[in-house]
């Protein structure tokens, strides 16, 4: 009956493990459920919290001013201090927004990596599709989307990129009424690079007030890079300055992440908000701190800083606004009723010092926006701390150091899989004097398997003395007899670390391998590499010493099994990482027993 009871060791192993999946999968349905949910909750609240400072005087040409989301229906104030931008009134509701996306003549842009659309109200950019990274190996042709519009029979997956300038006579505030934003004219609605030669996409966009003070939005899109430069030349025609005040908005509903990847192990990478503090530490504000923050009457975030930038992060892409490096911005952060049907609105804010334009002058401003694949060398060279969003966890230092090897080898051998392999190798002669040491306790503990045995069989039923002649007969003969945990033990570090890395590096979403590995980055379709381990953790386990517990023993050979079963849905390429390591573990435990024997 022992294989009856392996059997069922096994089977609660496994039905343990997919309990845990499942839980992972339901908590984040139920996420999801709840942020439909909040705005019929919030509906009972009444007016938004006004946390505004008493003492703020009504809107001027000097005051500061917030916009608000125009995606909502009912608005209300969310600003925090007279540095604050208070929200506009009778904003339009989603459906309308809905309606007014589908239906205006939106300027679509293309370039080497983008495809691109900007909403001529506002002059925001709606939509922006990543021609390197297809939604799928099964539709190579198009594009993963990062920011996005809602289709015309849909409400829900709204993520913009906003920005504009506010102030009584603020490109934003200007017809008349607290909730307009400004309808920019165009030249055409497409535009493309048209020169092989030219690096710099630009699109300009167009808005005069009825003073005639005019505010040209130029889009400068790169060829190849993911930064898009947006920048705002206010001309001033009149005789007297003009004041106004710029703001950079990431605007997202709660809809679940498209680019996360469910089948590794039921763990679920970060989704929501982030940015840098003055000390520049990496930081992250997700969508519940925001929605905990609006019942408490208060922003998520409202820190005033030199420099820095905000980002909405999701697995493998961002979005980031970068602000001038030499001016003091307020940063913010807070949630937005929306619709029954989508949630909340969770906003990432810049509010930008004021700006002036003196009379019959011209003033710029401009800031950054990052749209792109988290790649750690472009994210250093657009501000400091932003390659931090590529989160390897708190053994970053071990992933840092492997990504940096990973990359290095992939430079020269042009392949995913094969540059795995090689890492393996190369960690591996690292650890080979630890590994050797290891092993050789291991073949002399080979070696006492008898005089083990015989002890075993004199002190059987006294277990306390049994443990000291054990103790004893390895202090007599020099042996550690935890020695041969060593590599396991210090494998797992590097084992865990590598895990975060390959899960955050997009650089393997959707790369090949061999064969039937399309795609490291998910699970082996067809469980060859997990078998592979689970064989390759059998032999080793047949040249380690067998323990003196009969139940020990019997754990250690279902140990196998189980860890198969459980790799079945790691990547690929993690798998093959240890399949690797397995190999590389027998042969030189194998050489070393061998010598030993």
């Amino acid at each position: 009956m022992n294989w009856l009871r392996n059997l069922l060791i096994l089977a609660i192993a496994t039905v343990v493990w997919i309990l845990i999946h499942e839980w992972q999968t339901e908590s984040q349905t139920i996420k999801d459920l709840s942020l439909q949910l909040a705005q019929t909750q919030s509906s009972s609240i009444g007016d938004f919290p006004k946390v505004q400072d008493e003492n703020v005087k009504p809107v001027d040409d000097n005051s500061t001013v917030q916009v608000t989301n125009d995606t909502t229906d009912n608005p209300k104030e969310t600003s925090t201090s007279s540095s604050s931008l208070p929200a506009f009134e009778n904003a339009p509701s989603q459906a309308q927004l809905n309606a007014s996306v589908s239906s205006e003549n939106l300027i679509t842009v293309e370039t080497d990596v983008f495809t691109a659309q900007i909403r001529p109200l506002g002059g925001d950019l709606v939509s922006v599709g990543l021609k390197e990274y297809p939604v799928s190996l099964s539709a190579q042709d198009i594009p993963f989307k990062v920011l996005r519009k809602p289709a015309p029979d849909q409400v829900d997956g709204l993520y913009f990129a906003e920005s504009g300038i506010v102030g009584k006579t603020g490109s934003d505030l200007d017809s008349g009424s607290r909730n307009s934003r400004p309808t920019y004219s165009f030249s055409k609605t497409s535009f493309t690079f048209e020169d092989k030669n030219q690096k710099v996409l630009s699109v300009p966009l167009i808005y005069t007030n009825a003073k005639g003070i005019q505010f040209e939005k130029i889009y400068h899109f790169p060829r190849k890079g993911y930064d898009i430069s947006v920048e705002y030349k206010i001309t001033n025609p009149t005789d007297q300055s003009w004041m106004g005040i710029p703001f950079n908005r990431l605007r997202r509903s709660g809809f679940t992440d498209p680019s996360s990847n469910q089948m590794s192990f039921g763990m679920s990478t970060y989704l929501g908000g982030a940015y840098v503090d003055p000390e520049e530490k990496f930081k992250k504000i997700d969508f519940d701190d925001m929605s905990s923050a609006f019942e408490q009457n208060t922003p998520a975030l409202n820190q005033t800083m030199q420099g820095g930038w905000v980002a909405m992060l999701q697995h493998y892409f961002l979005t980031a606004w970068i602000p001038p490096a030499q001016l003091t911005h307020q940063y913010r952060a807070f949630e937005e009723p929306g619709t029954a049907n989508t949630g909340p609105n969770y906003v990432m804010e810049i509010v930008s010092p004021t700006i002036t334009t003196e009379a019959k002058s011209t003033q710029t401003y401009s800031a950054k926006l990052y749209v792109g694949p988290k790649i750690q060398d472009w994210l250093k060279e657009l501000a400091p701390g932003l390659h931090l969003t590529v989160d390897y966890g708190f053994l970053f230092f071990i992933s840092d150091a492997l990504i940096f090897v990973l990359d290095f080898i992939h430079k020269w051998v042009k392949n995913w899989g094969w540059s795995i392999v090689l890492l393996t190798l190369f960690v591996r002669a690292c650890l080979w004097p630890l590994s050797a040491k290891s092993y050789k306790s291991m073949a002399q503990m080979r070696k006492l398997q008898p005089k083990l045995a015989l002890l075993k069989e004199r002190h059987g039923d006294d277990k306390q003395k049994l443990s000291q002649e054990f103790m004893k007969l390895y202090k007599e003969e020099k042996i550690n007899p935890l020695g041969g945990c060593l590599p396991v033990l210090i494998q797992m570090p590097i084992f865990l670390a590598l895990y975060w890395a390959l899960m955050e590096s997009v650089q393997l979403r959707q790369a090949p391998f061999m064969g039937w590995i399309q795609d490291l980055s998910v699970m082996d379709p067809y469980f060859v590499l997990p078998i592979l381990m689970g064989i390759t953790m059998w032999i080793q386990q047949h040249l380690n010493p067998q323990p003196p517990d009969p139940l020990q023993a019997k754990i250690m050979k279902i140990f196998p099994i189980a860890l198969t079963f459980l790799f079945l849905f790691f990547p690929a390429g993690l798998v093959l990482y240890w399949v690797t390591s397995n190999i590389i573990s027998i042969t030189q435990q194998w050489m070393i027993t061998r010598r030993y024997a």
